[in-house]
């Protein structure tokens, strides 16, 4: 069960999903599930994914679950946070990425809202 809040996946950079796969494959035993040439997702223990796109942020990325986006995003921005990229969909629902004070990235992300 998603928690609203909390941390609920983590972003990894890869130069190649194959190289990444390959050693967290053969190390763990660890499976994936591609989403498009540049991007493999795990869950082993915290699901989580390794982005090889070159033109995303080269460094972890912390996602944190909200049952309502926009509530979430109007408390971080009430917060002091920064917004980075705007709500957006990605497969599987839809997100948005702020900067901390202390300049860390993270988003925070939910399902898709109901048609």
């Amino acid at each position: 069960m998603r928690v609203d809040g909390k941390l609920d996946y983590l972003e990894l950079p890869a130069d190649s999903t194959g190289t990444i796969k390959a050693f967290y494959g053969a190390a763990f035993g660890w499976t994936f599930q591609d989403y498009g040439p540049t991007y493999a997702a795990f869950s082993e223990g915290l699901d989580g994914g390794f982005d090889a796109d070159e033109a995303t942020l080269k460094a972890p990325l912390p996602v944190l679950y909200a049952a309502d986006l926009e509530a979430a995003l109007a408390r971080v921005t009430a917060a002091g946070g920064t917004i980075v990229k705007p709500i957006f969909d990605f497969p599987g629902g839809q997100r948005f990425h702020f900067r901390d004070p202390a300049g860390n990235e993270l988003a925070i992300w939910s399902e898709p809202k109901a048609t």
